[in-house]
C-alpha cells in the first residue's frame, strides 16, 4: 500500500482504484480536518461552538518506549469518558479490508473505517470494548492489571497481529491526554459534525473537525463538507496533524529521556 500524501486530484489511476476499493470494503468513512492553532479561536467562533457543552475525555495509549506496536501498525488505547462508561480499542492500520480474516468480518466484532483528510487517507480495523472509568483509572495507576481492561477477543486480536510484542501488562502507559469532544449540528449544514480538542502536556493542542458517513456517500459528503467549512472561513489548506501519532511520539520521547537520565 503506497503512502498517502497526495490530494485526490493528484492520485494516479492505480492509486485512485486502490482508494475506491478501500471505500467499498469499509463499514464507514470518517472525514477529518485539523485546524492550526492560530486558527482555533476564529474557527470556534465561526462555528458557534460552546466549550461548556463539550464532553471531557481522558485517553491512554499502551506501547513500548520504542513504539514497537506502532511500528507494526497496531494501536492499543483505553479511554475514560465523562458521563458514560469508558472504552478500549485495539486498532490495526493500514489494512486492506479484503485481507482481513473472514471470521472477523462475518462476526461483526471488528469495524473497518477509512479516515480521510486533506492530503491523505488510511484504512483501519478496530476491535472495541467497554471498560468502567474506575477500572481504567485503576489500571493506569497500577492497582489493576492492564490486560483486565481488554476482552479475550481483543487480546487474541492483538496477539495475532503483534505476536512478538510484550504482554499488555508489560507495555508502558503513554498518557494521559485530556480531550474535549463536542457533537454539533450547524443550521447551514445537513450533517452532524464533531469537534475534538486534544491538550498535550507541553502546551500544544490539536483541534480536529470530523463527520462520518456511509461508504456510498463519501465523495458527496466530502464535497459538501468542504463547501460548508470554506463558507464559514475555516482554513482547509494547513498541514494536517494526527492526534494519535503526536501523542505516542510525545510520551514515548519522555520515557526514553527518563531512561537516558537514569
Amino acid at each position: 500500500m503506497v503512502a498517502k500524501t497526495k490530494r485526490l486530484s493528484e492520485l494516479s489511476g492505480g492509486e485512485l482504484a486502490e482508494l475506491l476499493a478501500l471505500v467499498r470494503g469499509a463499514d464507514s468513512i470518517e472525514l477529518k480536518l485539523t485546524v492550526p492553532e492560530q486558527g482555533l479561536r476564529p474557527t470556534v467562533g465561526a462555528l458557534g461552538l460552546d466549550p461548556l457543552e463539550a464532553q471531557i475525555r481522558q485517553v491512554f495509549f499502551f506501547d513500548t518506549p520504542d513504539l514497537d506496536l506502532n511500528r507494526q501498525g497496531v494501536a492499543v488505547r483505553a479511554r475514560r469518558v465523562q458521563g458514560r462508561t469508558g472504552d478500549t480499542v485495539v486498532k490495526l492500520r493500514p489494512i486492506v479490508p479484503d485481507e482481513l480474516a473472514d471470521d472477523l468480518r462475518r462476526s461483526g466484532s471488528v469495524s473497518v473505517e477509512v479516515d480521510a483528510m486533506p492530503g491523505g487517507y488510511v484504512c483501519s480495523a478496530s476491535m472495541k470494548g467497554k471498560a468502567a472509568n474506575a477500572d481504567v483509572r485503576d489500571a493506569v495507576t497500577g492497582t489493576r492489571p492492564v490486560r483486565k481492561l481488554f476482552s479475550k477477543g481483543q487480546r487474541a486480536f492483538l496477539a495475532a497481529h503483534a505476536p512478538d510484542s510484550p504482554g499488555l501488562d508489560e507495555l508502558s502507559i503513554l498518557g494521559p491526554i485530556f480531550v474535549l469532544k463536542l457533537n454539533f449540528a450547524p443550521a447551514e449544514f445537513p450533517r452532524k459534525l464533531v469537534a475534538e480538542l486534544w491538550f498535550y502536556p507541553d502546551g500544544s493542542r490539536i483541534f480536529e473537525l470530523s463527520t462520518k458517513c456511509a461508504p456510498g456517500e463519501a465523495f458527496q459528503v466530502s464535497v459538501e463538507s468542504r463547501a460548508y467549512l470554506e463558507s464559514v472561513g475555516v482554513d482547509l489548506s494547513a498541514d494536517q496533524q494526527t492526534k494519535t501519532k503526536t501523542a505516542l511520539e510525545f510520551f514515548a520521547g519522555e520515557l526514553r529521556d527518563g531512561q537516558a537520565d537514569g
